[in-house]
């Protein structure tokens, strides 16, 4: 298991893992851009930097949705249209995050990076763990 450093907000943790390595291996990642993001903050980087980290949590986080549905759909998993809607909304909230940080509506404060964790944190543990059970039953 990785070790937390301090300037993390969101260390990996055993339970994260659904038990698909390649669906691990991209939800690792996208905690690694939020932890990017949560550094950058700390390190008083400028609104261009963090933005650039918020752009690249929105494609990862489009890519990595795309490839769980594609995954899902080929495994016939029976929650797929509620776990797109969850997908769709999600992506939404960001895609507004980003655009209220770009209009200095908000600002990146560490209320913002904890809604950033628990929105990834609270999907991982409890919409990706339903598909996880699903599909290892089958």
């Amino acid at each position: 298991m990785a070790t937390a450093t301090a300037n993390e907000i969101f260390p990996w943790r055993a339970e994260y893992s659904v038990g698909i390595p390649l669906i691990d291996t991209q939800h690792r990642g996208l905690i690694k851009l939020i932890n990017d993001l949560h550094a950058s903050m700390l390190a008083g980087k400028g609104s261009q930097a963090m933005a650039g980290i918020l752009d690249d949590l929105i494609r990862y986080t489009e890519s990595h949705f795309s490839y769980e549905q594609a995954m899902l759909r080929q495994s016939g998993y029976s929650g797929l249209a509620a776990h797109i809607e969850e997908h769709q909304r999600l992506t939404k909230q960001v895609t507004d995050l980003r655009q209220d940080f770009a209009t200095s509506k908000v600002c990146m404060t560490l209320g913002v990076m904890r809604f950033l964790k628990d929105w990834l944190a609270n999907h991982i543990l409890d919409r990706d763990m339903d598909y996880a059970r699903e599909l290892k039953t089958h």
